[in-house]
């Protein structure tokens, strides 16, 4: 079978540990996490070591809807998230595994995902195009400093 692999890379104006907590706190992975047209419901999510979560995103336009899920592979807050995934779609069949290095750096936080395993089905430019808008989202959740 084969499969998809997708590397992106970004420095956004924020702390690793800011854009960690985006990638485990349920809220916040839904703000940012589905891409333009989508809106996203954490089902679960259980931020450990071995702990899972299962989410699902919706077309906002044809309220068509997919789901998925996985495990937590490792997770270095602040620094190293490695984690599974895989669709609950026969079509869409085999397991991905997402990495993300953070690195704080002079003007904010360096950003590397790597997502590999991606179904065959699924066009790697899809992918890129996908993350590309997710990426922004987050760049717009963790680079306000807002003081209260």
């Amino acid at each position: 079978m084969s499969t998809n692999t997708v590397e992106l890379h970004r420095v956004l104006k924020s702390t690793a540990d800011r854009v960690y907590r985006a990638f485990v706190t349920p809220a916040a992975v839904a703000k940012w996490l589905p891409p333009h047209g989508f809106t996203c419901t954490v089902h679960e999510q259980d931020a450990r070591v071995g702990g899972r979560y299962r989410m699902s995103f919706t077309n906002f336009t044809t309220g068509g809807s997919h789901s998925f899920g996985g495990e937590y592979l490792e997770l270095e807050p602040g620094k190293r998230l490695v984690y599974t995934a895989e669709f609950n779609d026969p079509n869409l069949p085999g397991r991905m595994q997402t990495t993300v290095e953070l690195r704080d750096v002079f003007c904010g936080v360096d950003i590397k995902v790597k997502q590999e395993g991606i179904p065959a089905a699924i066009p790697a430019e899809m992918c890129y195009l996908g993350w590309q808008e997710s990426l922004l989202l987050l760049a717009q959740l963790v680079e306000p400093e807002i003081k209260e």
